[in-house]
């Protein structure tokens, strides 16, 4: 199968930058869309923002303007960088990815806590 393994998570002031990283592992036939998605205490899971193998992006509202998601087609790796983090950007952050064979696999998730 797919494993998909986030990194970079941690503890930020707010108004610093965080970025975070999933890289893909196991059998891979092809990845179509990846997306990071968060989950804030108490809160439903969302989708912070997205990106297709072509290179198409898409954003929540509130990240745009302050996040920038991008991807490594031949490593197999997604990155979101996160810059005039809030701490309402804190929360679990989780890497989603649509495979060709396996369908979706989500990623154990990486913790960001962005402090006042």
């Amino acid at each position: 199968q797919v494993q998909l393994v986030e990194s970079g998570g941690g503890l930020v002031q707010a108004g610093g930058s965080l970025r975070v990283s999933c890289a893909a592992s196991g059998s891979i036939f092809s990845i179509n869309r990846m997306g990071w998605y968060r989950q804030a205490p108490g809160k439903q899971r969302e989708l912070a923002a997205s990106i297709t193998r072509g290179g198409t992006t898409n954003y929540a509202d509130s990240v745009k303007g302050r996040f920038a998601i991008s991807r490594d087609n031949a490593k197999n790796t997604v990155s979101l960088q996160m810059n005039s983090l809030k701490p309402e950007d804190t929360g679990v952050y989780y890497c989603r990815a649509e495979t060709g064979w396996y369908g979706v696999v989500w990623g154990q998730g990486t913790l960001v806590t962005v402090s006042s």
